[in-house]
C-alpha cells in the first residue's frame, strides 16, 4: 500500500510538472484597433506599423488587428468602446474629441499653434503631457500625437496675406462655433456646410473659397476652382493614437515599456509620412495653377483671434492654465 501511495505521489507530481511545461509563458492576448482612414494612408501605416512592433517584442504575447475605413464604428463611438475596453487602441482625431476629453477642444483654437514643428514640440513636451493628463482621465493612455496637417484658407478670389484679405469673404468651415467666430473676427463670411458640398459651391460662388490641409485640397481637385492657396496654418489639429486604460492595466510593466517605446516610433514614422504626403500634394496643386503664397507674419492674425479666445475662456474658464501652457509653449 505505501508503494502504491508513492507510485501515485509520483504521478501526480509528473502530471503538473508536464503541465507547467506545456503552459505558455502568458496568456496571449488578440487586441483590436480603430481606425478611419483607408488602408494606404499615412495613419494606417503608422497603426500597422504600431501594432507589428509590439506583436514582436512581445514574442507574440499581445497580437491583434487593425480594422480600418471606420468599420468598427464612427469615432464618437469607437472612443466609447475604447474607454470600456472593447476596442484596445484606436487612432483619434482631436477636433470632435472635445465631448469626452475637454482639454482636447484646446487644440481647435485658432493659430494656438505657431507652426507644425512647434506643435510637434508642444505635443511630445508639457502641453502633450497636460493633454493626455485629460485622456487618462476618461480612460485613454495617449501613446503619441499624430500629424494631421495644417489647414490654410484656398480661395477663387486672390492671395491672403493679412486679416483684412477675408474681410467680406465667404469662407466655408466645419460645423464648429469657435471656426465660425475665427472667420467673423477678421471681417469674413462663415459659412459651415458638409464637406462634399464645396466644390460645387465655390464654382457657383455660393462661397468663395474655405480652408483645409494640402491633401484634402489636392484629393478633391477643390484646387480646380480655387487656385490660391494661402499658408496660413490658422488650425494645427493633432490626432491621438491611443490606447483604451482597461487594456493597459492587464499589461505587465515590461509590456507597457514595449507599448509605449512602439507608439512613440510609429508617430514618429507617421509624421515622416504624412510630410511627403503634403508634399506630393503640393506640387500636384502647383503643376495645375494654384498660386502659392505664405503667411510671413501671423501676429495679426493672433491679434485678430482675441475675441475668439475670450469668447471660448469665458464658457470654459477652468481651461485657462491649459490654453496660456500651449500659447506660451515655444
Amino acid at each position: 500500500m505505501a508503494f502504491r501511495g508513492i507510485c501515485a505521489a509520483g504521478l501526480v507530481g509528473a502530471v503538473s510538472l508536464a503541465a507547467l511545461v506545456a503552459a505558455p509563458a502568458a496568456e496571449a492576448k488578440d487586441w483590436r484597433g480603430w481606425n478611419i482612414h483607408v488602408e494606404d494612408y499615412p495613419v494606417s501605416h503608422g497603426m500597422e506599423a504600431f501594432m507589428a512592433e509590439v506583436t514582436e517584442k512581445t514574442g507574440g504575447e499581445i497580437k491583434g488587428k487593425v480594422f480600418h475605413a471606420g468599420v468598427l464604428g464612427s469615432q464618437p463611438d469607437a472612443i466609447e468602446q475604447t474607454r470600456l475596453g472593447i476596442i484596445d487602441f484606436g487612432e483619434f482625431s482631436l477636433g470632435p474629441m472635445g465631448q469626452a476629453v475637454p482639454e482636447a477642444n484646446v487644440v481647435s483654437l485658432p493659430f494656438i499653434f505657431k507652426s507644425v514643428e512647434q506643435m510637434h514640440r508642444a505635443m511630445d513636451g508639457a502641453p502633450g503631457e497636460a493633454l493626455s493628463a485629460g485622456l487618462e482621465a476618461k480612460g485613454l493612455i495617449a501613446l503619441g500625437y499624430y500629424d494631421a496637417g495644417a489647414r490654410s484658407f484656398y480661395n477663387s478670389k486672390g492671395p491672403i496675406n493679412s486679416p483684412a484679405d477675408v474681410e467680406g469673404m465667404k469662407i466655408r468651415v466645419m460645423n464648429n462655433d469657435l471656426f465660425v467666430d475665427m472667420i467673423a473676427a477678421m471681417g469674413g463670411n462663415a459659412t459651415p456646410m458638409a464637406f462634399a458640398e464645396v466644390y460645387q459651391s465655390i464654382k457657383t460662388n455660393v462661397v468663395d473659397g474655405a480652408e483645409n490641409n494640402p491633401p484634402s485640397y489636392e484629393s478633391t481637385a477643390h484646387y480646380e476652382v480655387a487656385p490660391f492657396y494661402s499658408i496660413s496654418e490658422h488650425l494645427i489639429i493633432p490626432e491621438v493614437l491611443a490606447v483604451s486604460k482597461k487594456t493597459w492595466e492587464t499589461l505587465t510593466p515590461e509590456q507597457q515599456e514595449i507599448v509605449k517605446v512602439a507608439g512613440k516610433n510609429s508617430t514618429m514614422l507617421q509624421r515622416e509620412l504624412w510630410g511627403a504626403r503634403e508634399a506630393k500634394s503640393m506640387e500636384t496643386v502647383i503643376a495645375g495653377g494654384t498660386k502659392v503664397n505664405t503667411v510671413e507674419d501671423k501676429a495679426p492674425f493672433q491679434e485678430a483671434m482675441k475675441p475668439v479666445y475670450e469668447k471660448y475662456l469665458a464658457a470654459n474658464p477652468d481651461m485657462a492654465g491649459i490654453v496660456e501652457l500651449f500659447q506660451s509653449f515655444e
